[in-house]
């Protein structure tokens, strides 16, 4: 089966069939490119997707990343990372092996083809000359024969008529012989043209026809393999990252198995965790007595000195509380201005206004009432350390020690703080020890760096080391505190659960233990036995113990006469020199101290501070 011999008659088919196929590769070209474009697309589709819910670094939402569930989800979004990765792949094999070399074989296709068309039509040019040679010749050899003729009958006619002269029927036989001898030259010569004509026309038919022919067919089918083993590679291709998108898949399935209910649920109860113990009983509080809001020392040493039980009110109990807070801060808390402070004077002397700037004016309390008012205030704030640290809340401040934060949140983040300071002092000792042994290098080989130029690096990290340990120990002794107090309190809790338990309460009176939590993570606790008072007595004296009078960090001067009219407020001439005790927290007002017992709020604007650079709190120098 030859093209060359069943088809040696559709040189024009031929030509378009062949054309016909290179488009059909290139359109399967363009079919490929367009599938590894899409490949592309896809896998930056899902690679964009991953890294959209990939947790942001440094962010609460990395924190939650901690439980099994999250951890899983993560595992599937860097997988699918991977499977996009391998959809890349596929682009990249498809372009490489299949259009970048499908494209070349193209141009050498439509080489080859333009090569063999071109020699088919030359060939076909050479036999439709040979053609045109042997028509003009049998045209020639035609009318020299008819001419031959012509002058033969004209030879006859002068011949037999008697009146024509000797001389012009030798004339006309001599054209007669002349015409036959041309006619059998045409003759000879239309036979040696149509012999070689037939010749050609065999070679044409039978030789070259039949090889061009067979070269585009080998074309042709050279053609059709190629494409067959592009479409084989094209699956191929696929296939081979089969087997890693499984592993993906895979992965996938073994972190969705890896998700642990019960160690979520535990990491939610380290998370939230605040150490405190469960409320108690309410105790009940008996309207029909007069109730008072505090408890005079007397009383509760005459109480102590009879021993004999009485019913406490709960009133009595959290009143107790406040015995062990000191007296000039309960007094300062009370009585904190409300207001913004004035503006200073327009005038610097205190001449241009007489009674000095007026203070913000409201309606004086009397102290009860303030005091009443606070104890039944919602939520019940029992200590000064709890209002402070709400304060320090709401003013978006975190105290270096946690404090704000309940025993167990605080003791975590302590030992979070001690174990990061841990790492920082490793990576800074590795230094180091690099620059030491470089700088031992360097004294070995003095070609290689000055030893000196070292020196400078070496002190700054031992001097970082120094301050990383200073912070280390500082943050560890706030850790033990944290760590002793929690066991004292179980100790504690342990040792009460068994009086209670060795020692069942009086008739008619109640034993309960009334634990409250303030929004803030502290906490009050209220007993009503004496054996309970003492215990809380003791521990609000440790409670408190580090609630001295606050350091002053700095000094100021008075520019302008201030009349301290309101609470809290202290009244300070011009010129005069007093102790910075807290600075202005952005409310327009500085807290100072005159004397051990007196201090209070002056506004910001009155008074020149110059603050304790080594002073605890302090800043900047105003």
């Amino acid at each position: 089966m030859s093209w060359g011999t069943e088809l040696w008659d559709q040189f024009d088919n031929l030509e378009k069939h062949t054309q016909w196929g290179i488009d059909i590769l290139e359109k399967y070209i363009k079919f490929v490119k367009e599938r590894t474009e899409i490949e592309l697309s896809y896998a930056k589709q899902l690679r964009n997707l991953s890294k959209k819910y990939q947790p942001k670094k440094n962010s609460k939402e990395e924190e939650e990343y901690k439980y099994t569930a999250c951890k899983a989800f993560l595992s599937t979004l860097n997988e699918m990372s991977d499977y996009a990765g391998q959809h890349e792949v596929i682009s990249e094999n498809m372009t490489s092996q299949i259009t970048v070399d499908l494209a070349r074989y193209v141009q050498e296709l439509k080489q080859e083809r333009k090569s063999n068309f071109h020699e088919g039509r030359k060939a076909q040019q050479h036999i439709e000359t040979c053609w045109k040679q042997l028509e003009s010749s049998k045209r020639r050899f035609e009318r020299d024969c008819k001419e031959a003729d012509r002058a033969q009958q004209y030879f006859e006619k002068m011949d037999a008529d008697i009146n024509v002269t000797k001389a012009d029927v030798e004339k006309a036989r001599q054209q007669a012989q002349i015409r036959h001898q041309m006619a059998e030259d045409s003759k000879a010569d239309y036979s040696s043209i149509l012999q070689k004509f037939n010749r050609e026309q065999h070679e044409y038919y039978h030789t070259h026809i039949p090889n061009i022919f067979q070269k585009i067919q080998e074309m042709e089918e050279r053609r059709i393999v190629r494409m067959g083993q592009s479409m084989k590679t094209y699956a191929e291709v696929d296939r081979q990252v089969i087997p890693i998108i499984g592993k993906c898949l895979d992965e996938i399935v073994k972190a969705a198995e890896s998700i642990d209910q019960n160690r979520d649920s535990q990491l939610v109860i380290e998370a939230y965790k605040s150490g405190f113990e469960p409320p108690g009983d309410i105790e009940f509080e008996d309207y029909t007595q007069p109730m008072k809001r505090t408890v005079s020392d007397n009383s509760l040493s005459n109480s102590r000195g009879e021993g004999k039980p009485e019913l406490r009110l709960a009133g009595k109990a959290k009143g107790k509380l406040w015995p062990f807070i000191k007296k000039n801060k309960l007094m300062s808390l009370l009585t904190s201005p409300h207001q913004p402070p004035p503006p200073p004077p327009a005038s610097a002397s205190p001449s241009a206004v007489p009674n000095g700037p007026q203070s913000p004016k409201q309606p004086k309390e009397p102290l009860s009432h303030r005091f009443n008012e606070f104890m039944i205030s919602k939520p019940k704030i029992h200590c000064f350390r709890s209002l402070k640290r709400g304060l320090s809340l709401k003013l978006g401040s975190t105290p270096e020690d946690f404090s704000n934060l309940p025993p167990e949140q605080r003791r975590k983040k302590l030992q979070q703080k001690v174990d990061d300071l841990n790492r920082e002092i490793q990576k800074e000792m590795d230094q180091r020890d690099a620059i030491t042994k470089m700088k031992d290098v360097y004294l070995k080989n003095p070609q290689m760096g000055d030893p000196a130029s070292l020196d400078h690096k070496l002190t700054e990290v031992t001097q970082n080391i120094e301050k990383l340990r200073f912070e280390a120990q500082k943050f560890e002794a706030w850790l033990a505190e944290v760590e002793g107090r929690l066991q004292a309190r179980s100790e504690q809790v342990r040792r009460q659960s068994g009086m209670y338990d060795g020692q069942p309460p009086p008739a008619g009176h109640t034993c309960a233990q009334d634990r409250e939590s303030s929004p803030d993570g502290s906490y009050t606790e209220e007993q009503s036995q004496e054996s309970q008072v003492k215990v809380l007595a003791t521990d609000f004296d440790d409670e408190f113990d580090d609630e001295e009078p606050l350091p002053a960090i700095g000094t100021c001067k008075a520019l302008y006469t201030f009349e301290g009219q309101n609470e809290g407020t202290i009244s300070v001439a011009e010129g005069e020199t007093l102790y910075v005790i807290e600075e202005d927290k952005g409310d327009g007002w500085t807290r100072i101290r005159r004397s051990e017992d007196e201090e209070g709020y002056v506004p910001t604007s009155y008074v020149e501070v110059c603050l304790d650079r080594n002073a605890k709190g302090a800043k900047t120098y105003i």
